[in-house]
């Protein structure tokens, strides 16, 4: 196959140059040229050789004309994956995976794959990082030794595409799109260019044919999927695959889903049978005292539709002439806020202390809920008294020290209930009725300022 003529794109301004160079030649903006593939003489798409029938003439009709059907979506008998996911894999939908190397990803696409697989759903792996035989050792390790998976070891973007387009799988797997390479480019697999072209054909073929495709991305040394940011916006779903690998625990958030709930996390623990869901993640993320210790506080955070139980300790000690503030899982700009409002409208001062303040379990916690927890912890610690047992808090503190509303506070507090915490200061807006039996065994106190929750807690020593 004759190669197109490669031209060489500026990012900032669109000026175009026969070769690369170090600076453009348009705008002198260094290092932002990008190679593409020019339009062949005579205006012929360059995709028509491929899919010469993807983009037929649409009719423009009203929105109120246009058929809104559900979409129709396949589980993947993986609990935690479904519920990231919004219900199961949706048919003709792109998905987008990335994850640090050895977290899990091949391992749990492996699974999902097999299970699809057994459902009577006519399923496809290609692998471009390992040879067949490692992907079949690594289902034998899993407990699938008689998987029937179709297994393709290929990296040329044309040879997937006729596969695609011969075999007609429900759901394909691309691990990954990094070492796909499309013969129209001359740079090297990996590149930008490659990345951003091979992602759109395949994305257009999902589209065209109704196949699942499951894209599996490389991340930076910053944890950001590798490739240029189009990537993101070209694909329905963007799942990160997150944890510490010295850890048995692993978490999948969906940071964007079209045909779901953004923000959703899925926990799994990483066995020798490979990955499995987490029934009660809230258990990972609390500790096990015998007995309340000082700098302890738990609170109820919300991640997608789901409320977790997370444990926030806080350690305050006599600091130097510059004490440090230092937070794990915790905004640490909003610490030194939540420190600055505590002084002046608790009458708590932490002006020469170290403060240290850590989400347990490795749970980052960015919605502002958490204020109220934070202040409680770093008071118990302050003083040297341990919480009550049973004890929970949420609630977001303003500067001028009021406590609002957290959103869907009544889940929180039943989550709790559920978990026998006995327990709770909430911010006023948020307490239930008083004849609401779904919060039986649970004491909730209802608060409208900071100065109120500490009154409170003091009085429950």
């Amino acid at each position: 196959m004759a190669k197109d003529k490669s031209i060489f794109t500026c990012t900032e301004c669109g000026g175009t140059s026969a070769r690369w160079m170090g600076k453009c030649p348009s705008c002198n903006a260094w290092n932002t040229l990008i190679e593409g593939s020019a339009e062949p003489v005579g205006g012929k798409n360059r995709f028509g050789s491929v899919h010469a029938s993807l983009a037929p003439t649409s009719e423009v009709l009203p929105l109120a004309q246009i058929e809104a059907a559900d979409f129709e979506r396949h589980p993947t008998g993986i609990d935690e994956l479904d519920r990231v996911l919004g219900g199961g894999m949706v048919e003709g939908g792109v998905v987008l995976i990335g994850g640090d190397p050895g977290i899990g990803k091949s391992t749990l696409l492996l699974q999902a794959v097999d299970a699809l697989q057994r459902s009577g759903m006519n399923t496809l792996y290609v692998t471009g990082e390992e040879s067949g035989a490692q992907v079949a050792m690594r289902s034998r390790r899993l407990g699938l030794p008689d998987s029937q998976v179709p297994v393709l070891p290929e990296i040329q973007l044309e040879k997937i595409l006729h596969t695609l387009q011969s075999r007609q799988p429900g759901i394909a797997i691309i691990d990954s799109i990094q070492t796909v390479y499309s013969d129209q480019l001359t740079s090297a697999p990996g590149s930008v260019a490659q990345v951003r072209e091979c992602a759109a054909h395949l994305t257009r073929t999902a589209k065209s044919t109704g196949t699942t495709i499951v894209l599996v991305g490389h991340v930076t040394k910053e944890g950001a999927l590798a490739g240029p940011r189009v990537l993101e916006h070209m694909v329905d779903t963007v799942l990160y695959f997150e944890g510490d690998t010295h850890s048995n625990f692993r978490l999948i958030r969906a940071i964007k889903n079209r045909f779901g709930a953004v923000n959703e996390i899925g926990v799994f623990a990483m066995t020798e049978k490979g990955l499995k869901g987490v029934s009660n993640p809230s258990a990972i993320f609390l500790s096990q005292h015998a007995e309340p210790v000082p700098g302890s506080c738990v609170m109820v955070t919300l991640e997608g539709t789901r409320p977790l139980l997370v444990e926030i300790q806080a350690l305050v000690d006599s600091g130097g002439p510059s004490p440090r503030r230092l937070s794990v899982g915790l905004d640490r700009d909003r610490l030194a806020m939540l420190l600055a409002v505590l002084h002046r409208h608790a009458g708590v001062a932490c002006m020469d202390q170290d403060v240290f303040v850590n989400a347990v379990g490795g749970v980052r916690i960015s919605e502002p809920a958490a204020d109220l927890a934070v202040m409680l912890a770093i008071t118990s610690s302050l003083r040297g008294k341990a919480l009550p047992k049973g004890f929970i808090a949420f609630g977001e503190v303003g500067l001028a020290g009021e406590v609002r509303p957290a959103p869907r506070g009544q889940d929180r507090l039943k989550e709790a209930a559920k978990l026998g915490f006995r327990v709770a200061v909430v911010p006023k807006a948020n307490a239930p009725k008083k004849n609401d039996k779904s919060f039986e065994g649970l004491t909730i106190y209802p608060v409208e300022r900071i100065e109120e929750a500490m009154q409170v807690v003091r009085g429950l020593d």
